[in-house]
C-alpha cells in the first residue's frame, strides 16, 4: 500500500468507520493493550459477520493501520467491482486462494505478509458461521504456526456482530458488540494437530467472560 492509500485508508477508518461503529453497535474493548504494536504477529478471531474485519482493523490506530491485513477469500472479495475495489484500497486484504490448490500454496501470500513485518487477520473458521457459536478450526492455522514459531498468536473473541449483520442479510442492526483480546499465545512448539483445538479453546474461553457490567473495565478503541 503507497502513501496516498495509507491516507486513504486512515482518513475512511477516522472519519466513517469508526464513528458509524460507535453509533451503531456501541464497540467495547477488554484488554485492547494485549493486541500487537508491531508485526509479525497472527490474529485470530471467531467469525459471524462481515463487520468482524471492519471492527477488529477499527482497533487499530493510524500508524499502524496500514500493516494489518484480513485474510479474505479470493473468489469473493477479489473479483472485479466496488467490493474487490474497497477491499483491497481500503482494507488491504490478503486475497487467499480456495479453487484447490492446497494450504500449502493458498497460504504463502499469508507467510510473505509476516515476512514483511505485518499484522494478518485470520478466521480458522474458514467462513461466517451462527452468532457466538464457534465451528471447527481448519487445519491451515496449525500448518502456518508450526511453520513461523516465532510469531505470536493473539486471540480475540468478538459477540454481537452476528446478530448486528449475521450471514445472509445486508441491513445493518444496532446490537451492543463487545471485543475480548486474549494474551498472546506462543504455540509453535505444540503438535500441530493440537493447536486447532487449543486455539479454539481459548477463543471460546475468552467468550464465556462476558458478564454484565464487564464492560466496566472496557477501554476505547483509538481515535486516529
Amino acid at each position: 500500500m503507497g502513501r496516498a492509500g495509507r491516507w486513504l485508508q486512515r482518513g475512511v477508518f477516522a472519519f466513517v468507520i469508526r464513528p458509524l461503529l460507535w453509533l451503531l453497535i456501541g464497540l467495547r474493548v477488554r484488554n485492547h493493550g494485549a493486541l500487537p504494536s508491531e508485526g509479525p504477529a497472527i490474529l485470530v478471531a471467531n467469525h459471524n459477520s462481515h463487520l468482524d474485519t471492519i471492527v477488529l482493523m477499527s482497533l487499530f490506530d493510524g500508524e499502524k493501520l496500514a500493516t494489518v491485513r484480513p485474510a479474505a477469500a479470493a473468489d469473493y472479495f477479489a473479483k472485479p467491482g466496488l467490493v474487490s475495489w474497497i477491499s483491497r484500497a481500503i482494507l488491504n486484504i490478503i486475497a487467499i486462494d480456495r479453487s484447490g490448490v492446497g494450504a500449502e500454496v493458498a497460504l504463502q501470500p499469508v507467510r510473505d505478509a509476516l515476512g514483511r513485518g505485518e499484522v494478518v487477520i485470520l478466521y480458522p473458521e474458514g467462513t461466517r458461521g451462527e452468532p457466538e457459536k464457534l465451528e471447527r478450526f481448519r487445519r491451515g492455522i496449525a500448518l502456518l504456526i508450526s511453520e513461523l514459531p516465532e510469531v505470536p498468536v493473539v486471540p480475540v473473541f468478538m459477540h454481537g456482530l452476528g446478530r448486528a449483520l449475521p450471514k445472509g442479510e445486508r441491513v445493518l442492526v444496532p446490537f451492543f458488540c463487545d471485543v475480548i483480546c486474549g494474551d498472546p499465545m506462543e504455540l509453535g512448539q505444540m503438535p500441530a494437530n493440537e493447536i486447532p483445538t487449543h486455539l479454539a479453546e481459548r477463543i471460546g474461553e475468552l467468550g464465556k467472560e462476558i458478564q454484565v457490567g464487564w464492560h466496566e473495565e472496557a477501554s476505547d478503541p483509538p481515535n486516529g
